[in-house]
This record gives structure tokens, C-alpha cells and sequence, in this order.
């Protein structure tokens, strides 16, 4: 009995040594990872900025087939958060912060540990450096847990490091598996719409239309308003060298209505119009080389474009169907210029027959028989007098009428 009492007290001491120790220890802690992600910038910003995309390439719900994760409405940009379940604990994580394809502040709440996750994307030799940070305080359960596995640095960098490596692979793949097809010249009918207009960033533009175009549609469903086709961006500008663009973010309606004056929302209407057609399968990072294509495909055919316009990018099938960037389908419309077309009419000249011109003076006792002519021609006899036949008219000849150019006009293929 006396041995079991010691072995009791040695092992109580033991824990209590273990526990005195754990909470003296450093509570503070700073674990940090960085990889370069062969993808462009643009899009490994916005990959990682939605967390529905997280369960893709997190290490820890890889390892945890039964967790359960709860997304809300938002899961992109400030303000977004997702929820987890797991065997091992549970959590949550809010964005706080972004700065465009620049970086990203988050607030993670994991079994009692709050931590503050920074990340940072940078262009570099070979793709994108990614730096995924970490700065927090241990809970005094989470250091018992780190005591047992090696360390917080090596238990949280374990996992960023696989992560990462599972984003790399990832998007290796989504960003740069996609297709372009010319379609080449098509007829796009009459179309009605309901726009915003206004100016915007190149590179903020797919984020611009993730904004508003869910704020129209929201108004067409309260307003009873059917739907006609896919959302579609109108360029009305496209200025490379300063970055800007003038556009007009569509969702295409049946009928045409008329908004008050000073509605964020405007009607619209598109005529019908030849344009040459451009297909994108794949991410939007590949939009540049798809407009370069086009305007290739118009260069080799000698198709004029519309100058009123640059172009039309209509979203087939987008991230709110699909989240992989390789399914997304884009189709850009270049509007031609229209051809002036003139009928042909056919001129009929009738032959007219002349009559000789009589010059000769006649005297007194001549008598004088006029030429024989299809026309009656009066001849008088009279001193010095001449005789002249009397002319006949010119035909006239029609002259050609133009025709009106083909009006012009936009299909947007689906329905939502």
C-alpha cells in the first residue's frame, strides 16, 4: 500500500510540476511560412480570400474527414467568416482587413486561443510569393498540447507548410488549366437591361461585378421583374496604359422598363449587332489573352470594330456556379462596325431617234416636204424663216437610293 501512496504522490507531483511549468511558460507565440505559388498574383489572392476555397488545400480538414464546416453568406473579403467542427476542436475565422491582391488580415478563434493570421502576396521570379503569418496567445490547454507535440512553431508551421504546398498544386492546375476558342463572326439579338455605370480599375472589375450584380438581380426579383440571360459587362472604354475602364455591369431583363430619375439603376437597351465572339474556359486571369485573340482574329479578316464600344464579357457560368476556376466560361463580344449597303437598280436608257436639223432658207415659191421622222414636225414657209423640229426630251434616269445599315444587336445565351 505504502508503494502505491508513493507512486500516487509522485505522479501528482509530477503533473503539478508539468502544470507550474506549462504556465510559466512564454504564452506569446509567432509562427511564419512563405512559398512561391506558381500562379499569378490576381488569382492566388483571390483564391485564398474565399474561404469556400479553403477546404482545397487546408492540411487540417484534410486530415479530418468527419469535420463539419458552416460557410455563411459572405465568405470573400472583409467581413467574411467560415466555422469548423472537428474531432481534435473547434474554431472560426473573420477577415478584418484586405488590401487588393496585396493582402489579408484575419482573426481566428481556435478551443479558447485567439490568434491574428496575416497574409501577404508578392510577385516573384516563378510565380507569386506567399507569406502566411500567425501572432497570438496560448491558451493553457494549447500549451499542454504544444509541450506534448513539439513546440507551437512546429505544430502550426507543420501545417501551413503542407498548406501551402496543397495551394501550390491546386491552383497549379485551376489557374492554369483553361481554353480559348474564336467563334468568330455572330448575330446577337435585341436586348433590354438594367445596368450600373461607372469607373473602374481593370483589375477590380470581376470584383465590381461580384458586388453589384446580386444588388440588381435583388431588385428584379422584388420587383417581378424575369430575368433574360446571363449577367454581362458592357466596356465602354478600355484604357491599358492608366489601368481604367468606363463599364456598365448588365443583367439582361425581358421587357423594357423605366427606373426614376436618379435610380443607381438604369435601362438600357442593346440593338442588334454582328460581333466577333471569343471563348474562355478557365480563370479570368487568361481574360487578357482572350481580348488579344479576338482582336487578332479582326485584324486577319479585316472586320472594322464599332468604335463606340471596346467590348462585351458575358459570365456563362461563374464562381456562383462553379468554384473551380477551370469550369468558369466567359464569352467577349467585339461589336463590328456596320456595312453600308446601296441596292442596285437597274437603269433602262431608252433610244431616242433624232431628226435632222433643217438649215436651208427657202425662198418665196419653194415648197418644202419635211423629213420623214417618228415625231410630227411643223414646217412653216415663209421668208428666211428655218425650219427646226422640235426636240425631244431626255430620259430620265432614277437616281439610286441608299439603304439604312443593319441595325445592330445582343444575345445573352442562358437563362439564371
Amino acid at each position: 500500500m505504502k508503494i502505491l501512496k508513493y507512486l500516487f504522490l509522485l505522479v501528482l507531483l509530477s503533473l503539478v510540476a508539468l502544470s507550474i511549468f506549462v504556465a510559466t511558460q512564454k504564452g506569446d507565440y509567432k509562427v511564419e511560412r512563405s512559398k512561391v505559388i506558381n500562379s499569378p498574383k490576381a488569382a492566388v489572392y483571390n483564391y485564398v480570400n474565399d474561404y469556400k476555397n479553403w477546404a482545397n488545400f487546408g492540411s487540417w480538414i484534410a486530415q479530418d474527414l468527419e469535420m463539419k464546416i458552416y460557410y455563411p453568406q459572405n465568405t470573400v473579403g472583409k467581413g467574411a467568416s467560415y466555422s469548423w467542427q472537428g474531432k481534435e476542436g473547434n474554431g472560426n475565422m473573420k477577415t478584418i482587413f484586405v488590401k487588393e491582391n496585396d493582402s489579408i488580415t484575419q482573426k481566428m478563434n481556435y478551443q479558447g486561443t485567439t490568434s491574428n493570421v496575416f497574409w501577404s502576396f508578392k510577385d516573384t521570379l516563378g510565380g507569386t510569393k506567399v507569406t502566411w503569418k500567425t501572432t497570438g496567445k496560448m491558451s493553457f490547454l494549447f500549451k499542454i498540447y504544444t509541450a506534448f507535440t513539439g513546440g507551437v512553431d512546429k505544430v502550426i508551421g507543420g501545417i501551413y507548410e503542407k498548406s501551402l504546398a496543397n495551394l501550390d498544386k491546386t491552383l497549379d492546375y485551376e489557374i492554369n488549366t483553361y481554353s480559348i476558342k474564336v467563334d468568330g463572326l455572330v448575330k446577337m439579338p435585341e436586348t433590354f437591361y438594367l445596368h450600373q455605370t461607372f469607373t473602374s480599375e481593370i483589375s477590380k472589375v470581376i470584383k465590381n461585378f461580384r458586388i453589384v450584380t446580386p444588388k440588381i438581380i435583388t431588385f428584379c426579383k422584388k420587383n417581378n421583374l424575369p430575368l433574360a440571360g446571363k449577367p454581362f459587362v458592357i466596356y465602354h472604354t478600355y484604357d491599358l496604359v492608366n489601368g481604367l475602364t468606363r463599364i456598365s455591369i448588365c443583367v439582361p431583363i425581358k421587357n423594357q422598363i423605366y427606373t426614376s430619375a436618379g435610380s443607381d439603376l438604369l435601362t438600357g437597351k442593346l440593338e442588334a449587332y454582328e460581333a466577333i465572339k471569343t471563348t474562355l474556359t478557365g480563370d479570368y486571369s487568361h481574360l487578357t489573352k482572350t481580348l488579344d485573340k479576338g482582336k487578332a482574329y479582326s485584324n486577319a479578316k479585316q472586320i472594322f470594330a464599332d468604335p463606340s464600344l471596346s467590348h462585351i464579357e458575358v459570365y456563362i457560368t461563374s464562381k456562383t456556379e462553379k468554384e473551380s476556376p477551370s469550369k468558369w466560361v466567359t464569352e467577349i463580344y467585339y461589336p463590328t462596325k456596320p456595312k453600308l449597303v446601296v441596292n442596285k437598280i437597274n437603269v433602262i436608257t431608252k433610244k431616242v431617234e433624232t431628226v435632222p436639223t433643217i438649215t436651208e432658207v427657202l425662198t418665196p415659191d419653194t415648197e418644202v416636204s419635211a423629213p420623214k421622222a417618228k415625231t410630227n414636225v411643223t414646217v412653216t414657209k415663209t421668208k428666211s424663216d428655218v425650219i427646226v423640229p422640235k426636240a425631244k426630251k431626255e430620259a430620265v434616269v432614277p437616281k439610286a437610293k441608299k439603304t439604312a445599315p443593319p441595325v445592330k444587336e445582343v444575345e445573352i445565351p442562358s437563362e439564371f
